[in-house]
């Protein structure tokens, strides 16, 4: 039987996830990888002059700086960030319902950016890949809105909306870019880094 080619690329390689997201510890095991969950907590505050991209790059390399002076020669540590980008402003997570209902109704009837940076970290090296996805939402009543808040509590989330939800499943109407980047990995930027390293 063949090998997991990733797998055996990073035989002698020990993969930290440095996140507690359910969805990224979901992608990393569906790619076949054998990782510790290491989560450290940052403050996620970033300087104001950033826009998109370079934002969730900043943050991504951010939640790599607690591991840095513990590193061993043989690990890699992966840590990422989310932002949805809509009309030069980035919708972070809601801290409640209100803030929920507001960036869903902002993002109702239109376009946005979808963007997940991911910082691979290692002892003497650190690179950074980032992946931009385009998504297009339906326009929503107020009534589905709250009734995906309600039931679904999407207060972890960039944007306050999970695709993989409800709401993704009735509001999704077009997207251009990897799927998974929007739930919150880009698996293939992932893969093929880690196969280059």
């Amino acid at each position: 039987m063949t090998n997991n080619p990733l797998k055996e690329k990073l035989k002698d390689k020990k993969i930290i996830l440095g996140s507690g997201s359910p969805r990224r510890k979901m992608f990393l095991e569906e790619l076949g990888l054998d990782f510790e969950v290491r989560p450290k907590s940052v403050e996620e505050v970033y300087p104001t002059e950033l826009q998109g991209q370079e934002i969730s790059e900043y943050l991504a390399q951010l939640k790599a700086s607690p591991f840095l002076e513990e590193l061993e020669p043989d690990e890699i540590v992966i840590t990422s960030d989310t932002v949805v980008w809509h009309n030069n402003t980035s919708l972070a997570k809601a801290a409640d319902q209100a803030e929920a209902f507001e960036m869903l109704r902002t993002l109702s009837g239109d376009w946005h950016e979808v963007i997940t940076s991911v910082c691979f970290t290692t002892k003497d090296s650190q690179k950074t890949v980032s992946g931009i996805t385009k998504v297009k939402l339906k326009e929503f009543s107020d009534d589905e809105i709250n009734y995906y808040i309600e039931t679904c509590q999407p207060f972890d989330k960039a944007g306050a909306y999970g695709i993989q939800e409800w709401i993704g499943m009735i509001g999704i109407t077009e997207i251009q870019g990897s799927y998974t980047n929007v739930v919150g990995l880009p698996t293939d930027l992932v893969y093929a880094t880690l196969m280059q390293l």
